[in-house]
């Protein structure tokens, strides 16, 4: 087992002015959490408003995969978002700030504006038949609009399905035509790294293979020639702009457990899996996860560097910010083009307190050099978080130092799709950071590492990570699939939600993450994480990234295969490859030392950042024949590079 010593303690300005302000609060706010959880998340419940109070605060049926929060209760998620902020000064706050990839292009909107643009385009979607319950499919970038068809859909009860707006046209069919839609909203084209792409021709595509889609809304971005289906295809700026649509539109009383959104996750094969989200578990769960994760204040300016076609954007970039009243900020395009610091100068510009992206993202910026965070003005960040894959310590120092000048505490998140929120997490006055641990789990959420048996693992011993109860933000089915619900997470330990992850817990008490459970490596039947391996590889000077998979070995059972990608300037060679493998026998042990390294330029990620293992371990097999659902990955053509670079 690879150790991280490193302990870094909450600054003590910092934790006078924090919402949780030492490990002792946390220890007792947790344990009451835990005891009485109605009562808990029952004073959460009190910090927005209802149409209609709760009867039951929860109903915990975890047996039968089943649970409910706030039976009874009627609410709105726009309404909460939106109008309650309207009374005082905070209506003329900025809700949004978006910034165009073309230099210079900005637009803000108020809690006032935003609220009339809602209303409007809500409005809109009633005009033309949608109602409560229709699904409605949203295929946009990172555009003002999208957010606002959001919260439209919110508004009138009608559950949005957002497709991430690089997916290919057989990807957006599948889960336009999974969600049974019939009105899909959509754009000319739009940038991406100093690229127009036409992203109408893909939609065009989408939808003629599928009959039942009755009405587009084309946004006008790009400004490019597209085709307009007569009778089912309209502008979005024409329908806004129609004298019959107001700016005010009744909000609908929505049952505290009704569907609030669907969005899509990719499985190893078959169709992707629609994660369904209700409105009043979800809501309260993102708005506190929000608040006390991120230590939020009044006048804080929150940048989540994350797609709204992800959970991340919807949780961190959207419903939370807009929920706890804050101002967050969204960016079309590349966080690299033109420079590689457009990602720093957006936080220098927009002055941005708070900041939330992927080790990926933290790991491309390092690759550049610290001269591009070095030429900005850093000094209004005072919270910088990661989610994703595990962050490597190597990258978390990097940007506790480098970006965070030592001052910012590193917010290692873990959750998933289907929590809706963090689950693991610092709170940054309150805990100690160890590099590359999530630390301690939030408030309500009850976990438990598990042996193949049931019984529990011991301290540092590996296991399958499980949830023994449930939490107001958890996904409520699989759309149309409840049965595969159940079997997904509630099979393998009856009564206890499966995350499908490894994990360790130290001697503090602090949780490791190690990754998924196939990417756990059986070694002449001891297993090793790959995680913990690549953490091993990264920690040696020449290596900027790595990723390890297991494969079939006739010896060991599995094998270790490492891709590695050296930093700018190192050079390849068999006596690297040799130090490397010593380098992780000291770091770790003989176990993890790799059977194959094979040199990269790049690794197979998802479109989110995330480290596609399973492709990966095809490649290290042989094997890319099968590959099952590719579509969130970033770019097919590496697996074709990798492969021949195995080759």
């Amino acid at each position: 087992m690879m150790e991280e010593r490193r302990i870094f303690l909450p600054s003590p300005k910092l934790s006078q002015q924090a919402h949780i302000k030492s490990m002792e609060e946390y220890r007792a706010l947790y344990r009451e959490s835990i005891d009485d959880p109605e009562g808990f998340w029952a004073r959460v419940a009190e910090e927005v408003e209802w149409f209609h109070k709760w009867d039951r605060v929860m109903i915990d049926d975890f047996a039968h995969a089943r649970h409910a929060w706030f039976v009874g209760g009627k609410l709105n998620a726009a309404y909460n978002c939106l109008d309650r902020h309207l009374t005082g000064a905070r209506k003329a706050k900025a809700a949004i700030m978006w910034e165009g990839e073309p230099a210079g292009e900005t637009k803000t909107y108020t809690y006032q504006q935003l609220y009339e643009e809602v209303c409007r385009f809500a409005n809109v979607l009633k005009k033309h038949g949608v109602k409560r319950g229709d699904r409605v499919s949203i295929y946009l970038p990172m555009i003002p609009e999208l957010p606002i068809a959001m919260l439209a859909c919110a508004r009138i009860g009608a559950i949005h399905s957002v497709v991430f707006g690089g997916f290919s046209a057989e990807s957006l069919r599948d889960r336009i035509e999974d969600a049974g839609t019939t009105v899909l909203i959509c754009c000319d084209g739009y940038y991406r790294g100093g690229r127009i792409m036409d992203s109408k021709a893909t939609a065009d595509a989408a939808m003629a293979q599928y009959p039942g889609m009755q009405r587009a809304f084309v946004v006008r971005r790009s400004g490019g020639k597209v085709d307009m289906q007569k009778g089912r295809d309209t502008w979005w700026h024409e329908e806004m702009a129609a004298k019959d649509i107001a700016s005010e539109c009744k909000p609908e009383e929505m049952d505290a457990e009704d569907p609030l959104f669907i969005l899509y996750t990719s499985g190893s094969t078959g169709k992707p899996k629609g994660v369904l989200h209700t409105t009043a578990g979800y809501l309260l769960s993102v708005k506190k996860t929000f608040e006390l994760i991120f230590d939020y204040h009044d006048g804080d300016i929150m940048w989540c560097a994350a797609d709204f076609g992800w959970i991340t954007g919807h949780s961190y970039g959207l419903y939370g910010p807009l929920c706890a009243g804050a101002t967050s900020v969204i960016v079309e395009g590349s966080l690299s083009y033109p420079k590689p610091d457009r990602l720093w100068e957006i936080v220098e510009k927009h002055r941005v307190n708070i900041f939330y992206t992927t080790p990926t993202t933290v790991q491309a910026c390092m690759r550049e050099g610290d001269e591009w965070v070095d030429r900005h003005d850093l000094g209004s960040l005072r919270v910088l978080g990661s989610v994703g894959d595990p962050i490597n310590p190597e990258a978390w120092m990097w940007y506790y130092t480098v970006v965070g000048k030592e001052q910012c505490p590193i917010i290692d998140t873990w959750w998933q799709t289907e929590t809706g929120g963090a689950m693991i997490t610092p709170l940054p006055g309150a805990i100690p950071l160890k590099p590359g641990s999530a630390t301690v789990p939030f408030f309500g959420v009850e976990l438990a590492i598990l042996r193949e048996d049931g019984t529990e693992c011991e301290v540092n011993e590996g296991g399958y990570l499980v949830i023994r109860r449930p939490w107001p933000g958890m996904m409520r089915s699989s759309f149309g699939e409840p049965e595969q619900f159940k079997e997904t997470y509630f099979v393998q330990f009856p009564g206890l939600y499966f995350t499908g992850d490894w994990a360790r817990r130290d001697e503090d008490g602090y949780y490791w993450l190690m990754g998924r459970v196939d990417d756990v490596i059986k070694v002449f039947g001891y297993r090793v994480g790959a995680v913990e391996i690549e953490h091993a590889l990264t920690s040696h000077e020449a290596v900027a990234e790595a990723a390890v998979v297991g494969f079939p070995h006739e010896a060991k059972g599995q094998g270790i295969y490492a891709f590695v990608v050296l930093k700018s300037g190192v050079e390849q060679s068999e006596e690297l490859k040799k130090a490397l493998a010593d380098h992780c026998r000291t770091k770790i042990g003989p176990i993890a030392i790799p059977d194959h390294i094979q040199f990269v330029t790049v690794i197979s990620r998802t479109i989110q950042g995330k480290t596609m293992r399973r492709i990966l371990r095809k490649i290290a097999e042989g094997d890319i024949g099968d590959l099952g659902d590719t579509s969130t990955l970033a770019d097919r053509s590496v697996v074709d590079s990798l492969f021949e670079g195995r080759r």
